[in-house]
């Protein structure tokens, strides 16, 4: 009788916490085969009359701790590369009229051609330079957004399945909430939090209390612009765009997002975000 592992082998289950998304079944077929060409649906364009959201999709990343020199955007998943999944969503939302991709200089020309060109996307695209750091980045793509936009959205360009569902939802979340200035995604804590000092841990805190924040990030234009210039004035230097809105005195809602929707950071993180990707595509 097999074992329990052997039964197991190959079969994609939770696209996080299950076992065999890392398994190496699944990782050997994604390395060896990185520009599948294999053809999926692709999700419908589309750009309502009223459309009032632009999104800024910073994909400014050296690609260090990838190990892909110009950026771990354009490595390709399913034939397509990682920023153009993440491209693929917004182009998706009707409330979403414009998109500033935020990439690197010495770049433009690469990103352009691989993934955006190739795609089709109805939304208007336009483009802003990657700066040394995220949160001049993310002032680069605010700066870029037309006047006309009542909202701002930053989205992580490494996050290649977050869908159009959840944007829609995070949108009229904000839209709904007359007191608020933000709205960001994210999902709960599932493992115990410690805190230390130096290695010692000197206390366990209540997890209820903390969530993990992804992107994408949305906010009123105004206070948006208004939070980055203070910072930059202020040399004040943010964990993300939320806690820019955050420290002058912006009220911020979070809302529940899958698990699933991970960022691209090291090559680990390939493993999940295949499968989960294969698992989503399958049903479409």
């Amino acid at each position: 009788m097999k074992n329990e592992q052997e039964k197991n082998a190959g079969r994609i289950t939770d696209p996080v916490t299950g076992p065999a998304v890392l398994s190496a079944p699944i990782l050997s077929t994604f390395f060896n085969n990185p520009t599948d060409t294999q053809e999926w649906t692709e999700l419908e364009g589309k750009v309502g009359k009223k459309a009032d959201v632009a999104m800024v999709i910073l994909a400014g990343g050296s690609g260090e701790r990838f190990g892909r020199p110009g950026g771990k955007q354009l490595l390709k998943i399913f034939g397509k590369p990682v920023l153009s999944w993440a491209i693929e969503a917004f182009d998706a939302v009707e409330q979403v009229g414009h998109i500033v991709l935020v990439i690197p200089e010495d770049h433009f020309d690469e990103y352009i051609q691989e993934a955006v060109e190739p795609y089709g996307f109805v939304t208007p695209i336009t483009y802003a330079k990657a700066g040394m750091i995220r949160q001049v980045s993310s002032m680069n793509g605010i700066n870029a957004v037309p006047t006309e936009f009542k909202f701002i959205g930053i989205h992580d360009g490494a996050r290649p399945l977050i869908t159009p569902e959840v944007i829609t939802h995070a949108i009229n979340v904000l839209k709904g909430s007359v007191d608020s200035d933000g709205v960001i995604v994210g999902h709960p804590a599932i493992d115990t939090m410690k805190v230390i000092d130096g290695d010692t841990v000197v206390g366990t805190p209540d997890r209820s209390m903390f969530w993990i924040a992804q992107t994408p990030q949305i906010f009123h234009a105004t206070i948006c612009r208004s939070a980055h210039a203070a910072a930059i004035g202020e040399g004040y230097i943010g964990t993300d765009d939320s806690s820019l809105i955050e420290r002058i005195g912006g009220k911020v809602l979070l809302v529940n997002s899958p698990r699933d929707n991970i960022k691209v950071t090291v090559p680990e993180d390939l493993g999940p975000v295949t499968a989960a990707l294969e698992r989503r595509l399958c049903d479409r």
